[in-house]
């Protein structure tokens, strides 16, 4: 497990956080990069903190590829995957925004009690969840590679 670095470049920060946006290239010029996501993220505008959200893939995405295919892990079952695509489409329309959850090696199944959940949340709570989960995607991300 590696600790968190004191300096990254915007492509390495784009690798954990899933691409080159706003809140990536801000995030590159502090120190303590990782450390201050958390706060980084929550002081942008609303418009870039959704942006930051967008990048992320859909839980129970087809064709994932690379790092998200294996935090997601495989061979989940085909109606868990036709309920997690009912339920992402749901929360996008209700939210506005894509649904983000730190999976941390639970399976696909596990997450649609999580996501059903976060659907009773308002907006405001679900922005700034999803904001944690993604940064904590992020130092994970870090800390296993």
């Amino acid at each position: 497990m590696r600790d968190l670095p004191r300096k990254l470049t915007v492509e390495e920060l784009a690798d954990l956080f899933q691409a080159r946006s706003r809140f990536v290239e801000t995030l590159a010029g502090e120190d303590d990069p990782l450390g201050r996501a958390r706060e980084v993220l929550g002081g942008l505008p609303k418009d870039q903190q959704v942006e930051a959200l967008a990048h992320h893939p859909r839980i129970g995405a087809p064709n994932l590829s690379g790092r998200p295919a294996a935090e997601q892990g495989g061979g989940a079952d085909p109606a868990v995957l036709a309920e997690l695509a009912e339920l992402n489409a749901a929360y996008e329309a209700r939210f506005g925004f894509r649904f983000v959850v730190f999976v941390n090696r639970r399976s696909r199944a596990e997450i649609v009690p999580v996501l059903r959940e976060r659907l009773e949340r308002t907006r405001e709570e679900e922005l700034e969840t999803g904001c944690d989960e993604l940064v904590a995607i992020a130092v994970d991300r870090w800390r296993s590679s």
